[in-house]
C-alpha cells in the first residue's frame, strides 16, 4: 500500500480549474494539475483494501492500488505499465470518465475517496512527456485481416489490441477524422483532439490502417468486407438520437445536441464555416438557449453555448431533482444517483427539473419559446401538476435527450445481423459474436449509449474474442 496512515493524515485534494471568467474565452482544457509531490501524497492515501472495490467499480478493472503505490514510491514508469495493462487510452478516461472507481473507493464512505482519476491522468501524461510511450510492434504477423467499423473508443481499442496480436487491421470511419464520439461529441475544453491524433500515430506505427470519409454501407458494402477480411468488428456507436415529439419541434431553431457540438469542434479544428456547417451555421451567440436533457451531453451544450456568447442558458430535465448527497448505506459501492454539478454548470446556467415540454412556440418560422408544465412522479408514474404551465424564452432549443441505439440504415441493414429488444446489435459478452459468425460487435453499438470507459473495455474484450476465433487461442487480456 502507499503510506499506512496516509488516509488518516491527509485529506482528499483534487485538481483545480482555471477561473470561469477566464476559461469561457477559449476552448482549451482548463484543469490545473497537481505538482508531483502533491500527487504522491494523494496516492499515499490508498488503503490497499482487502477487497479493492475500485476494481469492480472501474469498467476496465484498472489495477488501482498497485499504481497508486508505485506513484507514492516515485516509480512512474512501472505505474504506467500497470495502468496500460488494462486501459489502452488512460489519457481519455483520465479526463472524461465520471470515475465510478472513486464512487466505489472505501474512503468514499466518508466522502474522501482517493483522487484516482487525477492520478491516472498524471501517470499517462508523464509517460508521454518522458517518451515512455512508443508503438508496440508485433514480432510476427499472422496473415489475418480484420475490418473495424467505427473509430470511436471501442473501435480504437479493438484495433490496437488486434494489431498488437499481429493481425492486419483496417479501421473504417465515416467522418473525415478518426475518434468518433471522442472527436465530435466531446468539446475540446474537456478533451483536446491532439490527444487522439497522438494515439492514431502510435496505432499506425503498430500497423493499423485508417480509412476516413468511408462509410460502410454507403461507400463500401458489407459484402465486400466479408470477402476481403477474415473478421469484421462493428463498433460504430449508438448514434440514433431521441427526438422531441411535440408540436413545433420541426422549426429550424430546434436542433440536435450532436449537430451543435460537432460544428464547434470542426471550427476549432480549423474547418471553414461551410465545411463545419453543411446545413447552415449553428451558434448560440446572442441567443436564449434551452437545453433539454440533464446528462453529460446537455452539460457540454451548456459549456459550448456560454463560450459562444449566449444571452442566457437554461437546462431542463424531465426527471425530478436528485438528492444533493446519496445514502451511502443504500448505494455504496455502486454508482449513486445524486445531484452532479459540472464545470460547465459552474460557468453559468439555470437548471430545472421535473419539466415536461408541451409545445415549441414560434413566429414567422422562428423559435420564440418553449411551453412547459411541471410534473410530479408518483410510484414511478409521471403526472402533470395542474396550473403549473409556463413558457421559457428560447431562440435555440438543443435536444440532448440521449440516444435510442445504432442507426439501422446502411451498415446494419446490409449486414442483416440480429438486433436485441432495444435495437442494438445482439451479441453476448463472452465472445461478442453477432448472428453472422464472421461479425463481432462491441461498445455502444452492442450495449447502447454508455461511457467511454465501457467502450474501451468492450473493444479490448472483443479483440480477444476475434483473436481466439482466428488463431484458436489468444494471449490478449480481457
Amino acid at each position: 500500500m502507499g503510506k499506512e496512515t496516509g488516509f488518516l493524515e491527509l485529506d482528499r485534494q483534487d485538481r483545480t480549474y482555471a477561473d470561469p471568467k477566464e476559461r469561457l474565452h477559449h476552448y482549451k482544457e482548463f484543469v490545473i494539475p497537481h505538482p508531483e509531490p502533491a500527487l504522491k501524497a494523494q496516492a499515499s492515501r490508498c488503503m490497499n483494501c482487502g477487497i479493492p472495490y475500485c476494481h469492480n467499480g472501474c469498467p476496465v478493472n484498472n489495477i488501482i492500488p498497485d499504481w497508486n503505490h508505485l506513484v507514492y514510491e516515485g516509480d512512474w514508469q512501472n505505474a504506467l505499465e500497470v495502468l496500460h495493462s488494462t486501459n489502452n487510452f488512460p489519457e481519455f478516461t483520465g479526463r472524461i470518465c465520471p470515475a465510478p472507481c472513486e464512487a466505489s473507493c472505501t474512503l468514499n464512505i466518508v466522502d474522501q475517496p482517493v483522487t484516482i482519476k487525477s492520478i491516472e491522468c498524471a501517470i499517462v501524461d508523464k509517460g508521454w512527456q518522458e517518451g515512455w510511450i512508443s508503438p508496440e510492434v508485433p514480432a510476427r504477423r499472422t496473415g489475418k485481416a480484420i475490418a473495424v467499423v467505427g473509430s470511436g473508443p471501442a473501435g480504437m481499442a479493438a484495433a490496437q489490441q488486434l494489431a498488437r496480436a499481429g493481425h492486419s487491421v483496417t479501421v473504417f470511419e465515416k467522418n473525415d477524422r478518426i475518434g468518433g464520439l471522442l472527436r465530435y461529441g466531446i468539446p475540446d475544453f474537456k478533451l483536446e483532439k491532439h490527444l487522439i491524433n497522438r494515439r492514431a500515430v502510435q496505432m499506425e506505427s503498430e500497423g493499423v490502417e485508417f480509412r476516413t470519409s468511408t462509410e460502410v454501407g454507403v461507400h463500401v458494402s458489407i459484402e465486400s468486407l466479408k470477402e476481403n477480411f477474415d473478421a469484421i468488428v462493428l463498433s460504430g456507436g449508438a448514434e440514433e438520437p431521441r427526438r422531441l415529439e411535440i408540436p413545433g419541434a420541426e422549426l429550424p431553431g430546434v436542433r440536435l445536441a450532436m449537430e451543435f457540438l460537432t460544428q464547434q469542434n470542426k471550427r476549432n479544428a480549423g474547418d471553414d464555416e461551410l465545411r463545419a456547417a453543411p446545413r447552415g451555421s449553428l451558434t448560440a451567440t446572442g441567443k436564449h438557449v434551452v437545453v433539454i436533457g440533464g446528462g453529460d451531453t446537455g452539460s457540454d451544450c451548456v459549456g459550448t453555448s456560454n463560450r459562444q456568447g449566449a444571452a442566457s442558458v437554461t437546462q431542463i430535465e424531465i426527471m425530478p431533482q436528485p438528492p444533493e448527497k446519496e445514502n451511502k448505506l443504500l448505494t455504496w459501492p455502486d454508482w449513486p444517483l445524486k445531484l452532479r454539478t459540472s464545470t460547465s454548470h459552474e460557468e453559468g446556467v439555470e437548471r430545472d427539473w421535473a419539466i415536461l415540454t408541451k409545445r415549441v412556440a414560434g413566429t414567422d418560422g422562428q423559435v420564440t419559446g418553449l411551453e412547459c408544465v411541471r410534473v410530479e412522479w408518483v410510484e414511478g408514474r409521471m403526472q402533470e401538476v395542474p396550473g403549473s404551465e409556463f413558457t421559457l424564452r428560447a431562440d435555440l432549443i438543443l435536444l440532448a435527450m440521449g440516444f435510442t441505439g445504432p442507426r439501422k440504415i446502411g451498415l446494419l441493414a446490409q449486414s442483416g445481423v440480429e438486433l436485441d429488444a432495444r435495437g442494438n446489435v445482439a451479441a453476448n459478452v463472452t465472445d461478442y459474436r453477432a448472428s453472422d459468425p464472421q461479425i463481432f460487435a462491441c461498445g455502444d453499438m452492442r450495449r447502447g449509449q454508455s461511457l467511454v470507459v465501457w467502450a474501451i473495455r468492450e473493444g479490448r474484450q472483443a479483440a480477444r474474442a476475434v483473436d481466439e476465433m482466428l488463431m484458436g487461442v489468444s494471449e490478449l487480456p480481457r
